[in-house]
């Protein structure tokens, strides 16, 4: 899993990079694909199924889109916030991450909103190697996202990965009396996409005539980061390292 880790990271250096003013998304995109073919990976993404199945290797994200962003002939822009997420399959093992990149000069609260995704996800893959549940470790993305003024989504959450992209169990960002009932336990071996999502208003999403773009209701920004770890008995190993900026635990 860590060599698919290593090999969506050089995917995300390459976003990264294009991520610039007058770039085409599925620019991104086809250089993605091509790394992976280059490579013999498989892209998890391409044909995922759905009421369409899903047609590129990357969901690319813009501004108020959340999620599942289909790449075409969009135009990046001086000021757009980027979410680009994407896996694939290496030898038999799955890695996955997203990462939300800013473009030229963005406003204060699209700023604001990206450091607080980057801080919600470190806060999450520490407190995977030192709560003893998940639902603890969500009560803190709650808490420090609410003290931001900000939401995270509920509609999307984060997933056990292993040979397939998505495994038992799910992995919320939040917690409810209900979602307690069905808590895992934090112990060495396990591994799972962990995936805060960030609204800048409302939590609530429209999905687009698409059948797959996931929109904030009220159209402000949101930002999604992930990253693939596991647990050893020496605490959070992140397989997808060098994924968006450093990531200092």
């Amino acid at each position: 899993m860590a060599e698919a880790g290593r090999l969506v990271a050089r995917a995300h250096a390459i976003a990264r990079d294009m991520c610039q003013p007058g770039v085409r998304t599925i620019e991104i995109d086809q250089a993605i694909d091509r790394l992976f073919a280059e490579l013999n990976a498989t892209p998890l993404f391409k044909g995922f199924p759905g009421d369409v199945p899903f047609p590129a290797a990357t969901c690319i994200s813009i501004n108020e889109e959340i999620v599942h962003g289909i790449p075409g002939d969009r135009v990046i822009q001086n000021g757009d916030i980027v979410s680009i997420d994407t896996g694939c399959r290496l030898d038999g093992w799955c890695g996955d991450a997203a990462w939300t990149y800013p473009v030229g000069d963005i406003d204060d609260e699209k700023q604001r909103l990206i450091e607080c995704g980057k801080a919600v996800l470190a806060t999450a893959i520490r407190a995977f190697g030192t709560e003893p549940s998940w639902s603890r470790v969500a009560r803190k993305l709650m808490a420090e996202v609410k003290k931001a003024g900000f939401s995270l989504v509920e509609k999307f959450v984060g997933h056990g990965i292993g040979k397939e992209m998505h495994e038992a169990p799910q992995v919320p960002n939040y917690t409810t009396e209900d979602l307690e009932k069905e808590d895992f336990e934090l112990r060495p071996g396990i591994v799972r996409a962990i995936e805060p999502m960030i609204n800048a208003g409302t939590p609530d999403i429209e999905i687009l005539a698409d059948k797959w773009t996931a929109v904030t209701r009220d159209r402000r920004p949101s930002v999604h980061f992930e990253h693939t770890v596991g647990l050893s008995s020496d605490g959070p190993l992140i397989l997808t390292e060098g994924v968006g900026d450093p990531l200092s635990l």
